[in-house]
């Protein structure tokens, strides 16, 4: 009898509707957080929540909670179709928006406009001419504000407050205040003009300011909403690029067309000019030029053949291409990249994290803040006006929704603007460390090189062996993924058609590789000691491999590695940046010298293992540097991790990619200054945004309740908060 092994918590992503700040994403969390067994993190500015469940919690349990409290939540994994039917439903959203904001903008125009005509001709003044007002109103009170109204309603009925509830009973007391002023017969006296209404409303009809809050407040809902759809943009352009379907060739020789999704490791399938590669694979015949700029950013197609990689996603420019997928669905490197856009997106700076539980408790505060502001005016002696304009200002100017904007939109652009520079920010911890880097330290080879090496020299201690010897040294090194190692193994191969079984094959980070081929113990790697007297003195620049048989020195190969083009005016961006630069190796002092002249670094670090790159960095960080790795291989995972900010070339290996901060896609080196100035303009963009959204806050609220503002440049100036925060953010994309 078989056991299944028991489920890991599995972590699934939800599409939330509904919310309309940033008290709502953080009410929405801190429900969701007191559900045994489910972790929650809800990102407003993206309208996400990514949630941790344990085994025996279903995603039904995150909608149903989320549903009581209000809004709507979809699992990113259910199919398209449905996953369309709620993306279809936000585009109307702003659609709705747009409609309610035109009637609102149409009908506050002459609602200001009519005391200013009756103030300048006093023969236009006729009877009920505020029930002209209440009429032009009535629908932007009603219809136009109804969304503000449904959602404060539906925050009270779960004992809730959000920004709409400070926004609705604005309106709301305004409008009520005004009708009783009407029924009343205290009407204010036309001759004083609609300017007083900016000025200094006091008197006892408020339908302007109630008109005006709605028609500021939708204005700067419908900007926010039209930057956010546009900021994320770029995940859905990822996700764009995947072929929808493919031609797949038959053991006969035929060709069948079948969705892409349907495609399984092994399968070959054709690409002919103009068509996208549908997954990850290997070339097994042809050549063309493909098209990787909307993946990596890089604008010149790349020549590709047989045994060359290619990426989903990229399109054949010129020749027909038939290729073996090695990798679908979720394993695709495109399946990755939009796994990091999302996974930048959802996450959460530890500010950002404080200004959520700022904007959970705002709301009951300022309308605190507005009940006191009418007591005080009340206990100074002033006037009925005077109580109520004081209080409704500080009720409309007060929003936390700059605040709860100013991070995730500038992380939403940011992510976006990335990758399609080829430059994916796994998480806010890549903004915060790089505006303290000062130092940048680079792997060399696969980094700083082109990691294509190939074999200059062979010694042999004894000339008769060296068929044993490669086919030996090519049976170890077909088994890694190293760049030495495939240098190795091209060599051997092009002496040495097939090689024998290896056993017991280890790779040995640092040092090489080794295993037992036809009973003897095979070990390669870099030169422990001095080379043995029978090997040459190598070329400066060499990269040496000490080939050992049974413990006994066989053969010295010297390797040579190109330096890629990109690298020393790369380098050249970050030292006139005032960073320093340095090469960190495990090849020998000469060659890891003759490269950093080369390429122009401060200094350079050779002979190293992985330890001792760990040991580097930990050295430069306690003398007080902040330091930023770039690496590629399996040995660099350990130094990349140690960094404090780790930038890893997307070629690398799993460890690598898993180990760092940046996933620089570009095989261009300029892609590091690249991804530093990024992260560092919006690293300042953030703190632009929450300086202006903590000093609104701080200077308004009191300006209001002193009576210094009147409640409609209140609206006035709460709406155009949120605009500054949203349209500084997009900024970034350019």
């Amino acid at each position: 009898m078989t056991v299944a092994a028991p489920r890991e918590d599995q972590s699934e992503d939800f599409l939330l509707t509904g919310m309309t700040c940033a008290a709502c994403a953080s009410r929405i969390e801190r429900r969701l957080n007191k559900v045994d067994g489910v972790i929650a993190q809800v990102n407003y500015a993206t309208e996400r929540a990514t949630v941790t469940l344990r085994p025996d919690v279903g995603r039904s349990t995150v909608v149903d909670v989320v549903a009581k409290l209000g809004y709507g939540a979809t699992p990113l994994s259910v199919p398209d179709d449905e996953l369309g039917d709620v993306t279809a439903a936000r585009d109307d959203r702003v659609a709705d928006l747009w409609r309610r904001l035109v009637v609102a903008a149409v009908l506050f125009i002459p609602l200001v406009d009519l005391p200013l005509v009756l103030s300048v001709l006093p023969q236009a003044r006729f009877p009920g001419w505020e029930w002209v007002v209440v009429a032009l109103a009535a629908p932007v009170v009603g219809w136009s504000a109804w969304p503000l109204h449904r959602a404060a309603f539906v925050n009270a009925r779960h004992g809730a407050s959000s920004m709409d509830t400070l926004i609705s009973l604005g309106i709301i007391s305004a409008t009520v205040w005004s009708l009783g002023s009407i029924l009343t017969g205290h009407l204010p006296d036309p001759g004083a003009g609609a300017l007083s209404v900016f000025l200094d409303p006091v008197g006892p009809l408020y339908l302007e300011v109630a008109a005006a809050v709605t028609t500021f407040v939708l204005a700067g809902r419908y900007v926010e909403a039209r930057a956010k759809r546009s900021a994320g943009d770029a995940l859905a352009s990822l996700a764009a690029l995947a072929a929808r379907d493919v031609a797949v060739l038959l053991p006969d020789g035929t060709e069948a067309r079948i969705p892409a999704s349907a495609l399984a490791v092994g399968t070959r399938f054709v690409v002919r000019p103009g068509e996208k590669v549908a997954t990850d694979g290997t070339v097994e015949s042809g050549a063309s030029a493909v098209d990787r700029s909307m993946l990596t950013g890089e604008t010149v197609p790349v020549e590709v053949a047989a045994g060359d990689a290619v990426t989903g996603g990229t399109v054949a420019v010129s020749g027909r291409l038939v290729v073996t997928a090695t990798a679908v669905g979720g394993a695709t490197q495109l399946a990755g990249m939009i796994r990091l856009v999302e996974s930048a997106q959802a996450s959460k700076a530890s500010v950002q994290r404080l200004v959520d539980r700022i904007s959970s408790v705002f709301v009951p505060i300022v309308i605190g803040l507005a009940v006191l502001t009418a007591l005080g005016w009340w206990v100074v002696g002033g006037t009925a006006g005077d109580v109520f304009s004081a209080a409704l200002a500080v009720l409309v100017i007060a929003c936390p929704c700059a605040l709860g904007l100013a991070t995730p939109t500038a992380m939403l652009v940011a992510s976006g603007r990335g990758a399609r520079e080829g430059i994916f920010l796994k998480s806010h911890q890549a903004l915060e460390t790089s505006r303290v880097v000062d130092t940048v330290v680079f792997d060399k080879t696969g980094t700083v090189t082109t990691g294509a090496m190939t074999v200059r020299s062979v010694h042999l201690a004894e000339e008769d062996s060296r068929r044993r010897v490669l086919a030996s040294a090519g049976a170890v090194e077909d088994a890694s993924e190293h760049a030495v190692a495939r240098a190795v193994v091209a060599c051997a191969r092009a002496e040495v058609p097939s090689f024998p079984a290896v056993e017991g094959f280890e790779a040995l980070p640092g040092l090489g590789a080794r295993g037992v081929v036809d009973g003897v113990d095979v070990r390669l790697g870099k030169p422990l000691g001095p080379l043995p007297s029978w090997a040459p003195a190598p070329e400066p620049d060499s990269t040496l491999v000490v080939v050992t048989l049974d413990g006994v020195e066989a053969a010295v190969l010297e390797l040579a590695d190109e330096v890629k083009p990109s690298a020393a005016p790369a380098i050249a961006r970050l030292r006139a940046a005032g960073l320093r630069t340095v090469l960190l190796s495990g090849d020998r002092a000469e060659a890891a010298s003759a490269v950093g002249a080369a390429v122009g670094v401060d200094e350079v670090i050779a002979d190293v293992l992985p330890a001792g790159k760990v040991e580097a960095l930990t050295s430069l960080q306690s003398g007080g540097r902040r330091v930023a790795m770039v690496g590629d291989g399996i040995n660099d995972g350990p130094a990349l991790a140690a960094a404090d900010l780790g930038l890893a070339v997307g070629a690398g290996t799993d460890v690598a990619l898993d180990a760092a901060d940046v996933i620089l896609v570009r095989d261009d080196l300029g892609a590091v200054p690249d991804a530093l100035d990024l992260a560092r303009r919006t690293a300042t963009t953030i703190r632009r945004n929450l300086v202006w959204a903590f000093g609104y806050n701080v200077a308004a609220i009191p300006l209001a309740a002193l009576g210094l503002l009147s409640p409609l440049i209140a609206g006035l100036a709460m709406a155009l908060s949120s605009v500054l925060v949203v349209t500084s953010s997009v900024r970034l994309r350019n």
